[in-house]
């Protein structure tokens, strides 16, 4: 079991790919992998069968993984943003 850098409910920022800058706060921390899941962010379908919960079936929202290279804790990312004086903090 390797150490990570973010824990489950701690609020995160996305500092690369599709989701870049959006923030949200952990639900789930997988350290097999490396990866995380954040509270709003990668949202992804998923068809579900036929069941009693769902009679007719479903497609339900839930949220995808990140990978947790990633991520960087929202007071990293502020004290970094506000050292560089960047368009960042201004937004």
């Amino acid at each position: 079991m390797s150490k990570t850098h973010v824990k489950k409910g701690q609020e995160v920022v996305i500092i690369s790919g599709a989701e870049r800058g959006k923030r949200g706060k952990v639900i789930s921390v997988a350290s097999a992998g490396d990866r995380v899941i954040i509270e709003g962010i990668k949202m992804i379908k998923c068809h579900t069968k036929k069941s009693q919960q769902h009679p007719q079936g479903a497609i339900i929202q839930r949220e995808g993984t990140v990978h947790i290279s990633n991520v960087m804790t929202v007071t990293n990312f502020d004290a970094r943003a506000s050292k560089r004086g960047s368009a960042e903090t201004k937004a």
